[in-house]
């Protein structure tokens, strides 16, 4: 797998590396690890996310204001990272060559791992050289996809790969102080919110929450504001599935979180994906709680709570 992924480096004078368009830790720290280890190699490289407006908490990243909302390189090699799907990184890439960080025409996938970084660093670490830089931005992308340790996919492997990176010496303060107390007035408003909503169903089994336009215009709110809030429906002691659903003019944005049962196979019959306990999809459905309702009767169909 290296040796192809070496070729394809060798044979592209240019490479694209694209960040999913849900612009969170675990994308955008292993885009910009993969990024800074190119440009030491001498790469013309760029790095893009569709989103013009970025997490305001992962500024601090080796690199983040080098990221654009454009491809401008013809004929580059394409690196995505933590895409299921193509569709969800929001550009054309038709005819392209693509390694991709999670599922491609060239697959670096391994799902004993526990982030897109963590295979990332294991590919690269023995023939390509790791710095300060690239340990800070891929031990980011390792601590957001497993939620600061906390997921089921974390193994004795997983802190490894977190102590090698700590050898770097980063500055595991300023990492901790960004990633858990770097807050918007909005998210905080927007949490209060849609808190609100929050619906629990099957014996408090399956919790739900939603966010529409009226949520958004009220609190000031984006979406990089929605980090984290599916999370506190999950932390509820009986739930095993939190669903958070987002309106949009074109329609709606669904995410699963479990810390108990397999949700990527409930996304992807939706036509989403993602990791086996955080996954999601689209839906051209405007009827939010006919929505619901569909999920609902699937998870049970599924057998993935109690009693149904």
């Amino acid at each position: 797998m290296l040796e192809e992924f070496t070729s394809l480096l060798e044979k592209h004078d240019k490479v694209s590396i694209i960040t999913h368009s849900r612009a969170n830790g675990g994308t955008l720290g292993t885009g910009l690890g993969i990024y800074a280890i190119l440009k030491n190699l001498g790469k013309q490289v760029e790095i893009c996310n569709v989103n013009k407006k970025l997490p305001n908490h992962l500024d601090f990243l080796p690199h983040f204001a080098k990221i654009k909302n454009q491809i401008d390189f013809d004929n580059s090699l394409i690196i995505t990272c933590e895409s299921y799907n193509i569709d969800i990184l929001g550009f054309d890439l038709s005819s392209k060559v693509i390694v991709n960080i999670d599922d491609g025409a060239f697959n670096i996938i391994d799902s004993a791992y526990a982030s897109s970084s963590m295979v990332a660093y294991e590919l690269l670490k023995h023939n390509f050289k790791v710095t300060k830089e690239v340990a800070t931005c891929f031990y980011v992308g390792l601590v957001s996809d497993t939620q600061n340790f906390t997921r089921l996919n974390v193994t004795k492997e997983v802190f490894t790969v977190a102590s090698e990176l700590l050898s770097f010496e980063i500055n595991l303060q300023e990492i901790n102080r960004n990633l858990t107390q770097k807050k918007s007035l909005s998210s905080l408003r927007v949490l209060s919110e849609v808190l609100g909503t929050l619906e629990l169903d099957e014996d408090a089994q399956i919790a739900s929450m939603i966010v529409n336009q009226e949520i958004l215009e009220k609190t000031g709110a984006s979406l990089n504001d929605m980090a984290g809030i599916i999370d506190y429906g999950i932390s509820l002691i009986t739930v095993k599935i939190a669903i958070l659903l987002m309106r949009f003019e074109d329609g709606i944005k669904v995410s699963f979180r479990s810390t108990l049962v397999d949700v990527s196979s409930l996304a992807i019959h939706f036509g989403g994906g993602g990791d086996l306990m955080a996954s999601g999809f689209r839906s051209d459905e405007l009827d939010m709680d006919l929505l619901l309702t569909k999920i609902k009767k699937e998870i049970k169909k599924r057998g993935l709570i109690n009693g149904s």
